[in-house]
Order: structure tokens, then C-alpha cells, then sequence
């Protein structure tokens, strides 16, 4: 047996390339093989794991790279993290890994990049059912990209782990990642100085969740069939820029307690949306150019937010376009532009792209049927029709809410790719045909 087995070893280092540099290391895919190899590496060695199961946990200490070329299967056999990486500029690429831990309290991992793993390269894996794909504890300057993450189903959603879990690590770049199941698609925590851009993420709780994370980037990500698109709380200085959130259950956008964001260029639509966009006390945000779509709510915004700016977005097919509550008017738009309001009938007689008219969205009968919600019976009633009828003509009876003294001619136009126009009709999430497995969602207190 173990002469078949050197000669299986010897015919497959002779089908390595010859190109392979003088520190590239096979690994037959053969019990106890990984562990001696990883032991015995030099800096800078790359150990080419051959196709094939090889066992797993393994802990990288050192600058070596692990490359599996799309053929090779490590597997953690249920305990801890399959990969943990120690040391700095680790690269681990081509990989599957499957079979980590189960224990939330340390976060097991499909790979787990601790402290000291600075300026780890985690690109191009499949990553199956592990309870957190990456979880990048602490480790500076990191780079996970290119990856497919499919996480877990066999919890309640809650009780799953994160697509990517990045805690304290300043300078992590999560980009280009397919991540499906399991918890958060990102969640970032405790963290600053992050990019996450043109990651896919579907079936999850949340597509992104920041918590406590400042002076980082959300940029060009999908978000399709999960509960809530891009959720950023209690952060400060976020770029939300050219995102999608297609078909979310709950909301495309929520700000809660997040401040001096710049929210630019985004595209939430659906039809299954409760609310485009949620403002909870936020405060000093720029929202321009965003395009709100077929939602119950284009945009709640409560809680005593302060000093936002919103101009240039789009508020279409909304069956209620704004949702504010308030005394005093709240103007939506900025040197001489507002926003476009699919339901204001208007002109433009000098041809400048403004409506000649003023737009508010809200009326008193609005603020009355929230505050008040009986009296919806009452929609129907004449009095209430003239209610309606007399603000419209006399707007100084208004009680105050949000103005748009600009409003606009043109919508702004957000293209979908075609590939992702395809991945959004041929979304089926578990909740949208009743299944939800997490109770009543609150997303102010489910995180």
C-alpha cells in the first residue's frame, strides 16, 4: 500500500507545471500530509494541495500561500476553524473548505484571520455551511475576495453564523464575494476604514449590517430576497454608493443612529419592500440621487432626525412616498433642486427641468390615519375627501412635513445589469411565500 501510494504521490508531482517556482511545495491529498507540510514550510513557500480531501484544522503561522486550483477539499471535521491564520501576508486561494466548529462564543470559522494575521489574502474559495465563512478578528489590511460563502439552513436564522464577520479590523477590503444563507451576509462591528464593494448577497438576514463601524465604504453591492438590504447603525461617516437591493422582504436601506453618511446612487425597488428606506435619528446625511421604488414607504424618516439633505432621488410607484410625522416643515432640496415625485402633477412651462409647482407628499388625514390608525375606516367618507381637497388648495393649512419647493420633471434613471435582473426574477426566499423561521422581524432589535 504504501508503495501505491509514492508512486500516486510521484505522478502527480510530474503533472505539477513546469513553470512552478523552486518554493512551490506539493501536497498529496493524503491523511497527516497538510499538517507536515504547513509545518515544515519556509516563508514564501506556496503548497499546491493536489485534488482530493485533505484533513483539516490547520493553523498558518507564517508568510506561506495554500493553493488548491479549484481542486482541492479541506476539511475542519467539525471542530474549530478549518483554516486559523497566525501570521502576516498569508494567501489562501482555490480552495473548498468545509467542516468547521459549531460554537458561537469563539466564532468558528471557515477561515478565521486572528490579530496578528496582517495583510492575509483570502481569495477565489468555496466556503459550504461552515458557521461563519471569514471572520477577520482583529486583522489588519486583509483582503477577501472573489469567494462563494454558503452558509448554513439548519437553525432558526438568528441562531446562524455571518457570510463575513469583520470585528476590529481596520483597512479589510470584502469585495467581489457571492455569499447565500446563513445569518448577515457582512457584518462589520467595533471596525473603521473598511471597503465592502460589488458583493452579491441573497437569502440572508441582513445583505450588510454595520455596527459601531466608522469611516467605511458600502459600495456597488447587491442585495436580493433577504429580510434587510444594507443596514448601518450606529456609525458615522459611511459611503453608501451604487448599491441594489432588489426584492428585500423588510427594507433596501435603514439608518439608525448613523450620521454624516453619504447615501449616492442607490437603487432599492421590489414590491415586497415594507420601506425603501428607514431614517431612525440619523443625523447630518447626504441622500442624493437614489431611486426608490415600488415600496409600501419610499422613505420613514422619525425620531427626531436632524439636518439632511435630499435631492436629486427618485420617489416612484410608492403607495405612500414619505412617512413623517412632525410639526414643522422638514424642505427636501438643495440650491434651487429637489426630487422627482411620481404622483405630482405639475408643469414646466419654462423648460428647466422644475416643476412649476411646489410638492408635499404628505397631508393632515396622513398624519392623522398614523397617528390614529382606526380611522382608516373612514378613507372612503366624503368628509375626508374634502378634507384632502381644501389642503390641496389652500397649503397654509398644512400642519407641517416634509416641502419640496423643486421638485423635479425627470426621474433618475439606475440601470440592472442583466445578470442580476435574471438573479432577481428567478428569487424565491423562504418569506415570501410565508416561511418565516425568526417570528416577527424588528430590525431595531434583531441585531
Amino acid at each position: 500500500m504504501g508503495g501505491l501510494r509514492f508512486a500516486f504521490a510521484a505522478l502527480i508531482m510530474a503533472l505539477v507545471p513546469a513553470f512552478a517556482g523552486a518554493g512551490d511545495v506539493l501536497v498529496p491529498a493524503e491523511p497527516g500530509a497538510l499538517a507536515a507540510a504547513i509545518s515544515g514550510a519556509s516563508p514564501g513557500d506556496v503548497l499546491i494541495l493536489a485534488p482530493g480531501r485533505h484533513d483539516g484544522p490547520v493553523t498558518l503561522d507564517r508568510p506561506i500561500t495554500l493553493d488548491g486550483r479549484g481542486d482541492a477539499t479541506i476539511n475542519g471535521g467539525g471542530k474549530g476553524d478549518v483554516i486559523r491564520i497566525t501570521g502576516a501576508d498569508v494567501v489562501v486561494r482555490g480552495l473548498t473548505l468545509i467542516g468547521s466548529g459549531s460554537a458561537h462564543p469563539v466564532v468558528d470559522a471557515g477561515v478565521k484571520l486572528d490579530r496578528s494575521a496582517e495583510r492575509a489574502l483570502i481569495e477565489d474559495n468555496v466556503m459550504i455551511e461552515n458557521l461563519v465563512g471569514v471572520h477577520v478578528f482583529g486583522a489588519t489590511d486583509s483582503v477577501v475576495r472573489g469567494n462563494t460563502i454558503i452558509g448554513r439552513q439548519d437553525h432558526r436564522m438568528n441562531d446562524r453564523g455571518n457570510g463575513i464577520y469583520v470585528w476590529n479590523a481596520p483597512g479589510t477590503i470584502i469585495e467581489g464575494n457571492d455569499i447565500r444563507y446563513g445569518r448577515d451576509g457582512i457584518f462589520a462591528n467595533a471596525s473603521r476604514d473598511n471597503i465592502f464593494r460589488d458583493n452579491l448577497m441573497r437569502d440572508l438576514r441582513f445583505a450588510v449590517h454595520f455596527m459601531y463601524t466608522n469611516m467605511s465604504e458600502v459600495s456597488g453591492n447587491t442585495s436580493i430576497g433577504n429580510h434587510l438590504g444594507y443596514a448601518i447603525m450606529f456609525s458615522n461617516r459611511t459611503q453608501v454608493t451604487d448599491n441594489l437591493s432588489l426584492r428585500d422582504r423588510s427594507h433596501g436601506l435603514m439608518l439608525n443612529f448613523a450620521n454624516n453618511a453619504d447615501v449616492t446612487g442607490n437603487l432599492i425597488r421590489g414590491g415586497t419592500h415594507d420601506k425603501c428606506t428607514f431614517i431612525y435619528n440619523a443625523h447630518r446625511n447626504v441622500i442624493v440621487g437614489n431611486r426608490f421604488e415600488g415600496c409600501a414607504i419610499g422613505i420613514h424618516f422619525t425620531a427626531g432626525s436632524e439636518r439632511n439633505a435630499l435631492t436629486g432621488n427618485a420617489f416612484v410607484g410608492n403607495r405612500t412616498q414619505v412617512k413623517y410625522v412632525g410639526t414643522r416643515d422638514i424642505e427636501w432640496s438643495h440650491d434651487g433642486r429637489g426630487n422627482y415625485w411620481s404622483d405630482h402633477a405639475s408643469f414646466d412651462l419654462d423648460g428647466d427641468g422644475i416643476a412649476d409647482a411646489k410638492f408635499r407628499p404628505n397631508d393632515m388625514m396622513d398624519h392623522i390615519l398614523w397617528s390614529q390608525p382606526a380611522a382608516g375606516l373612514l378613507m372612503g367618507a366624503p368628509a375626508v375627501q374634502l378634507i384632502r381637497f381644501a389642503q390641496a388648495q389652500f397649503p397654509a393649512t398644512l400642519p407641517g412635513g416634509v416641502l419640496d419647493s423643486f421638485p423635479l420633471m425627470r426621474a433618475p434613471e439606475i440601470a440592472v445589469p442583466d445578470n442580476i435582473a435574471r438573479i432577481e426574477a428567478e428569487a424565491r426566499p423562504a418569506w415570501q411565500n410565508g416561511r418565516f423561521d425568526d417570528g416577527e422581524f424588528d430590525p431595531l432589535t434583531a441585531h
